[in-house]
């Protein structure tokens, strides 16, 4: 056969070859781009639930505010923003006072105040999961307050020291810690195929912001 005739045959059999590479390609490159979109979905509620606790800080710290009366208020406030999170199912929010406490020359951080988001029914009248990561500042060993979502807090010399901010405060200084958490799910779990591997992301996002 001429040479000339045998170039279309050529070509339709390095046209089959392609396509063949290409379906034997496709599952993985899917895979890769779906994963990329779960990445960036991780990626986007990390950065919100950052800029919910810098939102929840800035409030708690107004003077205005009376902490006690309005935590619950300034919580529901903040997961009412986080759209589109599901604060509600899977979000929590801790506030804490914390106070520099001078001592034989000595400052500690010491907590006044914590509030957490009312894990039963918040202010809208939403029923809430349940999901209540403990907080990374301190753990309240009773949250038996008047007023639900709020922690007994022990005073006096049995006021709960802290390492955060510890010897950086003056005495009397007073500041704000807002917690943000979120379960953040990833649509497919993480996989290695080789030297190609997908992240993983949470399950736990966290933030925290001192005011």
């Amino acid at each position: 056969m001429p040479p000339h005739q045998s170039l279309p045959r050529r070509r339709r059999r390095a046209g089959g070859l392609a396509a063949v590479e290409f379906a034997l390609w496709l599952p993985l490159l899917l895979l890769l781009v779906v994963a990329l979109v779960d990445i960036a979905r991780g990626v986007q509620a990390n950065m919100i639930l950052i800029n919910l606790s810098r939102e929840g800080a800035n409030l708690a710290s107004r003077g205005k505010l009376q902490l006690s009366e309005n935590a619950q208020v300034i919580i529901g406030q903040v997961a009412a923003s986080g759209s589109p999170l599901e604060m509600n199912e899977r979000g929590m929010i801790y506030v804490t006072r914390i106070m520099g406490l001078a001592s034989n020359g000595v400052t500690r951080s010491i907590v006044l105040e914590q509030y957490r988001w009312d894990d039963s029914v918040n202010n809208r009248g939403f029923r809430v999961s349940g999901y209540a990561p403990a907080s990374k500042i301190w753990t309240c060993g009773s949250w038996a307050g008047a007023v639900a979502g709020t922690c007994v807090v022990p005073t006096g010399a049995n006021a709960p020291a802290v390492a955060l901010m510890s010897g950086a405060l003056a005495d009397g200084e007073v500041i704000y810690v807002v917690e943000t958490f979120y379960k953040f799910n990833m649509v497919f779990a993480p996989f290695s195929l080789g030297s190609v591997s997908t992240s993983t992301i949470g399950p736990d996002l966290y933030s925290m912001t001192v005011f």
